[in-house]
C-alpha cells in the first residue's frame, strides 16, 4: 500500500459540496483519495468513512446526523442519497437486521435502497407497520412486531421495528424503516434521532 500523507482541504471541498465545509483531512493514495471523516462520495476517488459514535445515545444521534449531512451534501438524487443513508444507519447503529426505505407510488409503498435481507416489494398504505406510518404520517415504534395487528414479516428474525414517515409539506414521500432482532430495541431517543435523519434526507432532495 502506498504511503499516506495528510493535507487539509477546506475551500476546494467547500466548492465541490456546494456548502461551507469544516476542516477535513484527506489522505492521498497512489490511486485516489480517502476523505475523513466525511464528504461527498460523488467525487471521483473518494470514499466516506463512518466515524465511530461516542457519548450518550442522544449525542450519538447528533454525531450521526452530522455524518449524514456530510454524506448527502451536494447530491439531490433520491436513489443515491437513500442508498448511502441506509448504509450509514445500518453500519453505525447496533442491533439492526434491516434498514432502508420505501417510497410512495400511488396507493402503495415500493421498496427502495436498503441494507439487510431481501424485502417485501410492495406494501399497501395502511397495511403493516410501514403502511401505518405512511397512512397516519406518524412515526411507529413497535416493541414487539408479533403483537402489531397486520404485521408483515419480511424477515423472520425481526422482533421490533421503527418506521419514520418522510414528510414534505402535506405529502408523505415514503418511509424510513429499521428492524431489529431484539425485542424493545427502539425507544423515544431513537424516534427523535431518526426523525432528524429523515428530515436530513428529505432536505437533501431539494425542491
Amino acid at each position: 500500500m502506498a504511503a499516506l500523507r495528510m493535507v487539509e482541504v477546506v475551500d476546494v471541498i467547500s466548492e465541490w459540496c456546494g456548502r461551507r465545509a469544516r476542516h477535513w483531512s484527506i489522505a492521498i493514495r497512489e490511486n485516489g483519495f480517502r476523505l475523513l471523516p466525511g464528504g461527498s462520495p460523488t467525487i471521483g476517488g473518494m470514499s466516506f468513512d463512518i466515524t465511530e459514535l461516542s457519548g450518550g445515545r442522544a449525542e450519538q444521534y447528533r454525531q450521526l446526523r452530522e455524518q449524514a449531512e456530510s454524506l448527502l451534501a451536494g447530491e439531490t438524487d433520491r436513489v443515491a442519497n437513500s442508498a448511502n443513508l441506509a448504509a450509514l444507519i445500518f453500519h453505525a447503529l447496533p442491533d439492526l437486521n434491516w434498514a432502508g426505505f420505501y417510497f410512495t407510488r400511488g396507493a402503495e409503498l415500493v421498496v427502495g435502497p436498503f441494507q439487510g435481507k431481501p424485502a417485501c416489494v410492495r406494501i399497501a398504505w395502511g397495511r403493516g407497520v410501514c403502511g401505518a406510518a405512511a397512512a397516519s404520517g406518524e412515526t411507529q415504534v413497535v416493541p414487539d412486531v408479533h403483537a402489531f395487528p397486520g404485521h408483515i414479516a419480511c424477515d423472520a428474525d425481526s422482533r421490533s421495528e421503527i418506521v419514520i414517515p418522510l414528510r414534505r409539506g402535506g405529502a408523505v414521500l415514503g418511509v424510513l424503516d429499521l428492524d431489529s432482532p431484539k425485542p424493545g430495541r427502539f425507544d423515544e431517543v431513537d424516534r427523535a434521532g431518526l426523525e432528524e435523519l429523515a428530515a436530513v434526507f428529505v432536505a437533501s432532495l431539494g425542491d
